[in-house]
């Protein structure tokens, strides 16, 4: 790729594109031999999830995905990032494979091609098989082979016609709402289980990884979701405080995997529960990486917080800053901010941005056939102006996904969030695109110059 640009342009093979999940959309999640997983049973707890929903028929993409793939062609996209239902694949989450599943994720990426959209394949996004789970699951130091087994069975099918690939989404999120405070599912509270989720998801990534190198022939890499930490004073504590969250939430992950060590502020943050972790495991987990998928939403600014578990930080609301309906701010320099510290930090590795968005509060139906936005409209402009500057600063930058396509099932907040540029009427499952899916029609077509 030409990673070259003039001001006012995005380089040539830039990848316009769009994200979404398997449980988020798909639908029939026990559909042809497939296997539970574990936010089938997190769902079915009450009390867990908003409303008690569900991701039972969630966008039934299951069955409808060729017409979101005309979707996706007459917005101009020409790239799209979904993932794969391990359960789907191996309902056991090893061992036999579920040919219907592997046929169903084979029918869509051929859709895809046909409609000129470059298909970007998540192999984990947080929808553990149920019956690993029942085995320890991201606590069993196992996984990482059960893993490493599962992604070579999708490669085999999928490498070529697939390119690029990402191995595990936001395993921070994993770690932190699945087995630290209990948000999402599996919906355990353990300071002591944190840490080993997450060294096993960086053992599993790096060993999904080799198991790629071994059978694929293209490009993978890692997603993570980064949030700029600013502190709320110049003061030592502040300071302090906010070397702590960054280490926690953004160091956590890409250190191990790209320097191949942990922030030295873990220790700190969780005491005796971190455990001291076999230096040979660090060869397993930095592999080399063809990119970095970035989810940028908002930014966080620091305030010191002795009561505040686990980093003694807590997070300060900005006065006259715009919110999200999910309490995020919107803050588009902190993109341009992230993507220069990761470059910094880590060199030119060459970046996507796997996921960016909103969720507002949306009109309840179309009028005269229109639905607008104006706030997410706003967001992506503002946002996609923050990427221009970016990559006209130098930084290698080649693909941009909104989050998300469709509204869908927003995990713990069920269906009471919308992020799509696209409508669902979930009792109709009609599709209706937001005036932010017409202005980023425009966008492309005018390849970024229509900000």
């Amino acid at each position: 790729m030409d990673a070259t640009v003039r001001p006012g342009n995005f380089p040539e093979g830039f990848l316009w594109g769009a994200a979404t999940s398997a449980y988020q959309i798909e639908g029939s999640p026990l559909a042809d031999g497939a296997g539970a997983s574990i936010w089938q049973r997190f769902c079915r707890t009450p009390g867990l999830v908003a409303n008690g929903d569900t991701g039972e028929m969630a966008c039934d993409h299951y069955r409808r995905y060729r017409e979101d793939v005309a979707l996706m062609r007459d917005l101009g996209l020409n790239a799209y990032r979904f993932s794969i239902a391990w359960g789907r694949v191996l309902p056991a989450g090893r061992g036999e494979v579920n040919a219907a599943g592997l046929d169903f994720y084979e029918r869509l990426v051929d859709e895809l091609l046909r409609a000129g959209i470059e298909p970007l394949v998540t192999l984990y996004h947080w929808d553990l098989p149920a019956a690993l789970d029942e085995q320890g699951g991201w606590l069993n130091p196992d996984i990482a082979h059960w893993f490493a087994d599962y992604a070579a069975t999708v490669c085999r099918r999928l490498d070529g016609r697939v390119k690029k690939w990402v191995t595990i989404n936001e395993p921070w999120v994993i770690s932190d709402g699945g087995y630290l405070i209990g948000a999402l599912a599996p919906g355990h509270r353990s300071r002591v289980e944190a840490p080993i989720v997450t060294h096993n998801l960086l053992r599993a990534h790096g060993a999904a990884v080799q198991a790629y190198r071994a059978e694929g022939r293209h490009e993978i890499g890692l997603v993570v979701n980064l949030e700029p930490k600013y502190p709320a004073s110049t003061g030592a504590a502040d300071l302090a405080a906010t070397a702590r969250a960054d280490a926690y939430m953004n160091r956590q992950y890409l250190d191990p995997a790209l320097l191949g060590e942990y922030p030295s502020e873990l220790p700190e943050i969780f005491g005796d529960a971190w455990p001291e972790w076999p230096s040979a495991d660090f060869k397993l987990i930095r592999q080399p990486l063809d990119f970095i998928g970035v989810n940028y939403y908002t930014r966080s600014v620091v305030r010191a917080d002795e009561s505040a578990w686990p980093v003694r930080a807590s997070a300060v609301r900005q006065s006259g800053a715009i919110y999200t309906e999910t309490h995020w701010e919107v803050f588009p320099q902190g993109l341009v901010d992230t993507l220069q510290w990761v470059r910094q930090r880590y060199g030119d590795v060459p970046i996507y941005i796997t996921e960016n968005g909103a969720a507002f509060a949306d009109p309840a139906t179309a009028v005269d056939g229109r639905l607008d936005d104006p706030l997410r409209v706003e967001y992506l402009r503002a946002h996609l102006s923050a990427l221009r500057e970016s990559i006209a600063q130098g930084v290698d930058v080649r693909g941009y996904c909104v989050w998300s396509l469709l509204d869908n099932f927003e995990w713990a907040l069920g269906y009471a969030k919308r992020f799509g540029i696209v409508h669902v009427d979930y009792a109709t499952q009609r599709r209706t695109p937001k005036a932010s899916a017409d202005y980023y029609r425009r966008v492309i077509a005018s390849r970024g110059t229509v900000l």
